[in-house]
């Protein structure tokens, strides 16, 4: 049996980082899915496929998959660097600024 731990990223519509901070150990499919000839729905018959656990850290999750005998590969997160400018948008709207405020 063979499983993935990772740090799950953002999601696409968001900038936002809800989500991120639990690790998830998932495992990895062991045979191809099948498309049903008549309905057209994807099927198999492996629900280990269906299962995801989340922990609150990596080595929770390691520890885990140590003690059921879960061959695991661990995915590191890249992390981005966070972008904050000083005197941003919030700036425009300060009591304090100097000048006017145009478009």
């Amino acid at each position: 049996m063979r499983a993935r731990i990772f740090q799950p990223s953002r999601t696409a519509m968001s900038s936002g980082t809800a989500k991120t901070n639990h690790w998830l150990l998932e495992f990895t499919p062991t045979e191809a899915r099948e498309v049903d000839p008549l309905m057209g729905w994807t099927s198999s018959s492996d629900t280990q496929a269906q299962v995801r656990l989340t922990f609150e850290t990596k080595e929770a999750a390691v520890e885990y998959a140590r003690d059921h005998g879960i061959d695991v590969q661990i995915q590191t997160p890249h992390k981005r660097k966070p972008n904050v400018r000083p005197g941003g948008y919030g700036d425009n709207f300060a009591t304090g600024r100097r000048g006017a405020w145009t478009h």
